[in-house]
């Protein structure tokens, strides 16, 4: 009769931790430069998720590249991220842009348009993965926007 009891508690505990759906993506934001010098160009953004469910899990944004200019300049290093259970959250992307690649000779024409009306093109593109108790998923990025460049 203990086991049937100590069974069922613990079938109960794990049916109302239950894994009701993914997180929501519900967009990216915030793309700005964030720093710069001789041999980098921060750039950052932030991906907005909603977690509905009791329980937290991980994320990964290993695979997300980061287009300048419609040119691949460099990809988002992060490490993993906790979701947090019942709570709406952002994690920030961020990569770093070396200087010398946006004056290649492929990217030149594109930057003398940069200088021209201090804007360029900023894209994030790619994956980021959720993980949580060997349930997983994919979410697609895809996010472009202009932004005001100083100089």
């Amino acid at each position: 009769m203990k086991k049937l009891i100590i069974l069922l508690t613990v079938a109960l505990s794990f049916a109302s931790c239950s894994i009701k759906e993914k997180p929501e993506f519900l967009r990216v934001d915030n793309i700005k430069v964030d720093d710069s010098n001789s041999k980098y160009i921060t750039l950052t953004a932030d991906a907005y998720f909603l977690n509905k469910n009791d329980i937290s899990g991980e994320l990964k944004t290993d695979e997300i590249k980061v287009f300048v200019n419609n040119n691949q300049m460099a990809t988002v290093t992060t490490e993993s991220f906790k979701v947090p259970a019942k709570k709406e959250f952002s994690i920030p992307l961020s990569a770093n842009v070396p200087t010398d690649s946006l004056l290649s000779n492929k990217n030149l024409s594109g930057l003398l348009g940069s200088l021209l009306t201090q804007k360029m093109t900023v894209q994030y593109k790619g994956q980021i993965k959720y993980k949580v108790f060997g349930f997983s998923h994919t979410y697609d990025v895809d996010k472009t926007e202009d932004i005001k460049i100083k100089f």
